[in-house]
C-alpha cells in the first residue's frame, strides 16, 4: 500500500485483526481478536459474528484491560473459547458472554496465538517458549446444570499406557534446563463444593473387579534407606479433601507390594517414582468411583495401548498373565514370611515362658520346639528364594512392551512348580503345630498362632 496516499484519519483509525477464528460447530459464527496496542489502545477487543459477518458484537465482559492477540474456540465443545493476551490466557464457558482468567502459573507474557491439539491448549509466547495445559477434558464438561449438582466428578480423559523414561543412564544435573514430560497414567479430575471429611477413589475393570483403592486417609510410604538423593523422589500424591478443583494420577497398576521402595538410576528432579511392583493392567474400559462423605459418583473410561506398540492383543495378555502370575505369587510369598517371622517370635516368648515351669513335658516340648524352628528356617529361605525369583523374572517380563520370550515364560512355569512344593512343606509344617498347640495347652500356656 502506498502510505503517501493515506490520510491522517485513516491512519489513527488503523487496527490489527490479529486472528480471525471461524466456528467448529457452526457456519455463520466466527470470532476475531482485534489488537489496538500500536494506538495506544489497552483494551482488549474479541468480536463475535452469528450471521455471517454481516453483524459483529463485542464480547469482553470480564477481561481487563490487556489487548488480545489471539482467540479461538474449541474444535468439540461449542462455545468453549479461550482468549490471549498481552499477560495471561483468558476462557469462557458461554461463547464470550463472560471470561474468566486461566493463567495458573503462567508468566505474564506475551501471548501470540493458541492451538488445541486433541486435549491439550497449546500456547505460543513471545519470548516465554511453549506452554502447554494438559488434559482439557473437565473444561468441555463444565455447563450450569454440572456445577449446580455440587461436587463433581469429571469423566476421565483415555489414557494410554506410555513408558516415559527409557533414559538408561544417570539424571540430567538438576541445573540443566529440561522440559517436563505431561502427567503419566489415568489423570482423574475432581471438584469439592465443600471441604470434605473421607474422600475415596475405587477403580474397577471390565468385569467389575477391583483394581486399586485410594483413601484420602492413605499415609505416605517411607522411602526408607536409600542410595540416591533424596531430591530425586516424587511426593506421593494423596487424595486431597480441601475445597476446590483437584487433579489425581492413576498409574494404571494393580495395588503395589509392601515392600521397601526402590529407584532406578534413570531419574528426574523431583519427579522419579518408585520402581513398579505391580503389572501394568490391560486397554480396555474401566470404572472410576468417587466416594464423598458417602456420596457416590461413577463415570467411565478406556485405557489403550501405546499407538507405537507393535505387540498385539494376545502378546499383551501373554504378558499380563505372566507378570501377574509373579505379582500374585511373590505377595503371597512375603506374606508367608510374615507368618514365618511371628510364629519365630512366639516361639521365643513361649520358650520364655516354658523355661520358668517345672514340668515333666519340658523336654518333649523343647525338643518340639527344636524341629519346629529347623523347618521353619528352611522355609523361610525357600520362601525368600522363591520371593527373590519371582522379582526377577516380574522385572524381566514387564520392562518392556514386548511378549515375554519362550524362556522367560517356562522360567515363570518351573518356578510356580517349585513353589508349589514349598507351600506342600507349609502345609505338613501345619501339622506339626498343630501337636505342638496340643501340648502347649495342656501345659496351661498360650496355644501358637498361625
Amino acid at each position: 500500500k502506498n502510505w503517501n496516499n493515506v490520510t491522517p484519519v485513516e491512519i489513527t483509525s488503523w487496527s490489527k485483526v490479529s486472528i480471525m477464528e471461524a466456528s467448529h460447530t457452526d457456519v455463520n459464527t466466527a470470532y476475531a481478536a482485534v489488537n489496538r496496542i500500536r494506538l495506544d489502545d489497552q483494551h482488549p477487543h474479541i468480536y463475535r459474528t452469528k450471521d455471517g459477518g454481516i453483524t459483529w458484537k463485542e464480547i469482553v465482559n470480564g477481561l481487563p484491560n490487556d489487548p488480545i492477540n489471539s482467540v479461538k474456540e474449541d474444535p468439540i465443545q461449542k462455545g468453549l473459547l479461550f482468549a490471549g493476551s498481552e499477560r495471561a490466557v483468558y476462557i469462557s464457558f458461554d461463547d464470550g458472554d463472560h471470561w474468566q482468567s486461566l493463567r495458573l502459573n503462567m508468566p505474564a507474557t506475551s501471548i501470540r496465538d493458541l492451538v488445541i491439539k486433541d486435549d491439550d491448549l497449546v500456547i505460543g509466547t513471545h519470548g516465554r517458549s511453549f506452554w502447554i495445559l494438559d488434559n482439557i477434558t473437565p473444561l468441555r464438561q463444565v455447563s450450569k446444570e454440572l456445577v449446580q449438582k455440587g461436587s463433581i466428578l469429571y469423566k476421565p480423559q483415555n489414557a494410554y499406557r506410555i513408558r516415559f523414561s527409557m533414559y538408561p543412564d544417570t539424571p540430567l544435573p538438576q541445573e540443566e534446563p529440561a522440559g517436563k514430560n505431561p502427567p503419566e497414567g489415568a489423570m482423574i479430575d475432581y471438584y469439592l463444593k465443600d471441604k470434605a471429611t473421607l474422600v475415596e477413589l475405587e477403580i474397577y475393570d471390565s468385569q467389575q473387579r477391583l483394581v486399586r483403592k485410594f483413601t484420602s486417609n492413605d499415609k505416605s510410604y517411607q522411602v526408607g534407606d536409600v542410595n540416591i538423593p533424596l531430591y530425586w523422589i516424587r511426593e506421593q500424591q494423596i487424595l486431597s479433601t480441601e475445597q476446590g478443583s483437584h487433579r489425581f494420577q492413576w498409574d494404571m497398576h494393580y495395588q503395589p507390594l509392601d515392600v521397601p521402595p526402590s529407584y532406578s538410576i534413570s531419574a528426574t528432579y523431583q519427579n522419579t517414582a518408585p520402581e513398579f511392583t505391580s503389572p501394568w493392567v490391560m486397554p480396555g474400559v474401566y470404572k472410576v468411583k468417587l466416594i464423598i462423605d458417602k456420596q457416590l459418583q461413577e463415570q467411565t473410561f478406556t485405557i489403550k495401548m501405546d499407538p507405537r506398540v507393535t505387540a498385539n492383543s494376545q502378546q499383551v495378555e501373554m504378558q499380563y498373565s505372566s507378570s501377574s502370575a509373579c505379582y500374585l505369587t511373590r505377595k503371597e510369598a512375603i506374606a508367608q514370611l510374615n507368618k514365618i517371622q511371628n510364629i519365630q517370635t512366639q516361639l521365643i516368648n513361649i520358650k520364655q515362658l516354658i523355661d520358668r515351669k517345672n514340668s515333666s513335658t519340658k523336654p518333649i516340648l523343647l525338643s518340639k520346639f527344636l524341629l519346629v524352628e529347623t523347618k521353619l528356617t528352611n522355609l523361610s529361605a525357600s520362601y525368600s528364594k522363591s520371593r527373590d525369583n519371582f522379582a526377577i523374572l516380574f522385572s524381566i517380563i514387564q520392562e518392556t512392551e514386548m511378549p515375554p520370550t519362550k524362556q522367560s515364560v517356562n522360567a515363570v512355569t518351573d518356578t510356580l512348580a517349585l513353589f508349589a512344593n514349598v507351600k506342600k512343606e507349609w502345609e505338613e509344617l501345619k501339622t506339626e503345630l498343630t501337636k505342638v498347640n496340643e501340648l502347649l495347652v495342656k501345659e496351661g500356656l498360650p496355644p501358637l498362632a498361625f
